[in-house]
């Protein structure tokens, strides 16, 4: 079909769907040099994520070849009479939907199709940086940048995820310990708002939308360019793992390490996280490749108290060059520890395989067809004054030595996160990160199935409520306004939705968060605030 007569269907669709007013030789001027589509495959593969609990069909699809053609779209459905919604999406690893619209068009912002519409991300050794399209996986700027011999300083544990989509939310890793989140190591965007605007936008620059952007949930617009701190790549990594029975001694050292930050290099570790093992007999899970199926170790061997133990991760970075001290700096900071004496596990792999080590496990679940299957995550941010109580409640209670994926836990240091952005953490120096990374199967077992972890799940966050543990959640699902509120407090939703009306005052971004109602004829100033409704 002729380009023109393919997008003049679209346009037909879109008023009779969403009645989008504009003139078609409007949109026809708009210049879309990159391709809007409503082939079935295109919209099945919006229409789902990773966490593939929900499902939602938009009307079209956009695969842009630039950031002008985000902006066209993006400032028609501004324009249109009754609005339309646009959703930017990654790689689609949301869990609950947050980047489906079934009202509107999803913006495939990633590779598609094997075709690379735009250039790869641009390196500036001098300057220490590289500019990566919103779209472009981590993994895609890792492979760039260390060609250079050069890399981002903090990561997410995956690197199969949108530069916009972890920049977003905020990306985190056993490195923000040290270097903060993905979001405290941005350096400018370019950036399309709710208007149709495409802004370059920096702490100089913009400011309040740049830091509106970072952590704003897709809010506020959508990133197309992000500009990331370099630092001299590693070329090797020692990595660590060694088990504790008691959990006020795991999290006493997990604390001890994170407050090395300051220290020279030589004197702490890298990369701090850590996780906890709650099933009875194997100390095996998809993410280790320390314990060999072949050596099986037990839980019961190592005295574990209520049927728990708790791992910490560590890895240490260095070059070829220093090789001959690495022993040395390793075993300095062992010793300060309190671990079980016998369960040191080491491994060493070059800096590369270290950080993409969870996409090897990725191959072998697709391989089992254990991979495109529902996930039930839960991600908690929980204050370091309550996480004892949160352990004997979750880990040692509800979860009932019965789990179907991993379970995350490392602390973070607030003082690396920039209050100006929209992320929202616990009012604490110190805070933890809990992840439940759980995926449901079809197995006939109750505690593996979708419905049982779902509502695990609501029991965790019912006993938090009723413990009065004041957790925040990471990547976050709320359905109703007293979640919201909550979440944010009323002084960061005030500064939220005043954001919302500068930069999106059609609420036509990102409705899948169910922030806002999706997008209403024009309004003025006046009749904005009170019409910020939330679903329930």
């Amino acid at each position: 079909m002729a380009p023109k007569l393919l997008l003049t269907f679209v346009i037909y669709r879109l008023i009779t769907t969403v009645g989008l007013t504009l003139d078609p030789t409007d949109l026809l001027r708009l210049g879309l040099d990159g391709h809007l589509s409503f082939d079935p495959s295109d919209l099945a593969a919006a229409s789902v994520d990773f966490g593939m609990m929900t499902r939602a069909a938009p009307l079209a699809v956009l695969h842009p070849s630039s950031a002008e053609d985000v902006a066209r779209l993006v400032g028609a459905a501004y324009r249109s009479a009754h609005g339309f919604s646009v959703s930017a999406k990654g790689h689609g690893h949301s869990i609950n939907g947050q980047a489906q619209t079934s009202s509107g068009v999803v913006i495939e912002m990633s590779v598609s199709k094997g075709v690379r519409q735009w250039g790869l991300p641009r390196v500036s050794e001098k300057s220490m940086y590289v500019d990566a399209w919103g779209g472009e996986l981590w993994i895609d700027v890792l492979t760039t940048t260390i060609q250079y011999g050069l890399a981002p300083k903090s990561w997410t544990d995956y690197l199969y995820l949108s530069v916009g989509g972890t920049l977003s939310n905020a990306g985190i890793s056993g490195q923000a310990f040290n270097h903060g989140p993905q979001i405290s190591n941005v350096y400018e965007l370019d950036v399309v708002t709710g208007k149709g605007e495409l802004l370059t936008c920096s702490e100089e620059q913009n400011s309040e939308l740049f830091h509106a952007v970072l952590g704003g949930l897709g809010q506020f617009g959508i990133i197309t360019r992000a500009r990331i701190g370099l630092e001299a790549a590693p070329q090797r990594v020692r990595w660590i793992r060694v088990l504790y029975s008691h959990f006020s001694t795991f999290t006493k050292d997990q604390e001890y390490l994170i407050s090395l930050h300051g220290q020279p290099s030589n004197q702490k570790f890298d990369y701090v996280e850590g996780f906890v093992i709650v099933n009875e007999g194997l100390i095996n899970n998809w993410r280790s490749s320390f314990f060999s199926p072949r050596n099986p170790l037990k839980i019961s061997s190592f005295g574990a108290t209520g049927g728990v133990l708790y791992c910490l991760e560590i890895a240490k970075n260095y070059h070829d060059s220093s090789a001959d001290t690495i022993d040395q700096d390793v075993e300095a900071l062992l010793k300060k520890l309190d671990f079980i004496p016998s369960s040191v596990f080491t491994t060493d792999l070059p800096y590369v395989d270290f950080l993409d080590r969870v996409h090897k496990a990725e191959l072998k679940l697709r391989s089992k067809g254990l991979w495109d299957v529902p996930h039930p995550w839960l991600n908690l941010f929980v204050p370091k004054s309550r996480i004892a109580d949160f352990d004997e409640g979750v880990f040692k209670g509800i979860l009932g030595n019965k789990t179907s994926g991993p379970i995350l836990i490392y602390p973070m240091n607030k003082n690396k996160w920039d209050d100006r952005t929209s992320v929202v953490t616990p009012e604490e120096d110190v805070f933890y990160v809990v992840a439940l990374l759980r995926s449901a199967l079809d197995s006939g077992e109750e505690a593996q199935s979708l419905e049982y972890l779902a509502n695990q799940n609501r029991q965790i966050l019912r006993f938090c409520d009723d413990a009065g543990i004041k957790v925040k959640q990471y990547l976050p699902h709320y359905t109703t306004q007293q979640e919201w509120l909550d979440h944010f407090g009323h002084d960061n939703w005030t500064l939220f939705s005043k954001r919302k009306m500068a930069f999106d005052p059609r609420r036509i971004l990102a409705t899948g968060q169910r922030i806002f109602q999706p997008p209403t004829p024009p309004l003025s100033a006046s009749s904005f605030m009170p019409s910020l409704y939330y679903y329930s």
